[in-house]
């Protein structure tokens, strides 16, 4: 049972992802609300630099997406145990990367939407980011046990 609840976050996850794959999702649609909020964060902006700082900030999402996605999926494939090892980091940013792919396939069927190969590169980038930070973390903390024996 721990072992499904382990999995339980990344479902979540993807189901959020999927949703946020959508027509409502578009960029037109996120202008809706990104646009005004940056006039309002940067009054003296003309159009050309808020329609940049709105792609910046849809790009951004991607990374930080499968940025999470693939923590969570480091987490759920190396239950119960608490290190790190190349082997779950590798699956995991498989796992991820597949999945990104297949969420750019997704996009290819909703309205105002479409699949970018430079998307799953950024999807798969912020995945691998989460499995450097991922080892990083974990080979901080086990440094001080492995000092005191």
């Amino acid at each position: 049972m721990s072992r499904l609840r382990s999995w339980l976050p990344v479902l979540a996850w993807a189901l959020f992802i999927f949703g946020t794959s959508t027509a409502a999702f578009s960029s037109p649609h996120t202008s809706r609300f990104i646009i005004p909020l940056l006039r309002w964060l940067l009054p003296g902006a003309d159009e050309v630099t808020l329609e940049l700082l709105h792609e910046l900030a849809r790009k951004c999402v991607h990374f930080v997406n499968y940025f999470v996605l693939s923590l969570l999926l480091f987490r759920a494939v190396r239950a119960p145990h608490r290190s790190w090892a190349l082997r779950w980091a590798a699956v995991a940013l498989l796992l991820a990367s597949a999945y990104a792919a297949s969420d750019e396939y997704h996009q290819s069927f909703a309205a105002g939407r479409g699949p970018s190969a430079w998307d799953a590169l950024l999807d798969i980038s912020g995945a691998a980011t989460a499995q450097l930070v991922a080892w990083i973390i974990t080979r901080q903390r086990e440094r001080p046990a492995r000092a005191d024996s």
